[in-house]
């Protein structure tokens, strides 16, 4: 009987430090990421003598606002900074 509601309490113990567990990685983001945003950082060269790339950047924040304009991500809007 004793080994019995050891091996119950055992049992609950482990199921709780699981749940735990489980609970607090959800809000593990990265950097740049929460609730309702994603940071998204670009250097792009828009004057001098490799502006002819700066199209590149200025593509992709049109593509990004598109993105916004659909409702984002999983509902995050992207925060593009270039």
């Amino acid at each position: 009987m004793k080994n019995r509601k050891l091996s119950l309490l055992a049992a609950a113990a482990a199921l709780t430090l699981l749940s735990v567990q489980a609970a607090n990685a959800q809000k593990a983001y990265d950097t740049g990421v929460t609730d309702t945003e994603i940071k998204i950082g670009n250097v792009e060269a828009y004057s001098g003598p490799a502006s002819a790339y700066g199209i590149i950047g200025k593509t992709e924040d049109a593509y990004f606002k598109m993105i916004n304009e659909q409702g984002g991500i999983n509902g995050r809007k992207i925060n593009f900074i270039s």
